[in-house]
């Protein structure tokens, strides 16, 4: 897989394979994470991932990647077009009620 490089930085991608692996480039930070829900904040916004059993696989914020095992049930990017700290506060008030 060939990846391309915009100003130092690679494009952000997500790789499932067989539902119980994600691979993601192009993140900048793991905002939060536990066994069952993970945000990531990846260049094309806050992505966020549900499952079961998670855990990190492989970290490394250096090159941007990230690998995450588990069973898989949802991946969403958390952007609708609003402000996006203002969506991310509100998913973050949600995942600490």
């Amino acid at each position: 897989m060939m990846e391309e490089t915009i100003q130092g930085r690679t494009n952000h991608q997500v790789m499932m394979v067989g539902r119980n692996t994600l691979e993601v480039t192009g993140v900048v930070s793991v905002e939060s994470f536990d066994s069952e829900e993970f945000l990531l904040h990846t260049e094309c916004g806050y992505l966020g991932i549900r499952g079961n059993n998670l855990h990190i696989k492989n970290l490394n914020l250096e090159e941007g990647r990230v690998a995450i095992q588990g069973e898989l049930y949802e991946m969403s990017y958390l952007d609708d077009g609003s402000a996006r700290g203002e969506k991310t506060k509100s998913f973050l008030g949600r995942l600490f009620r």
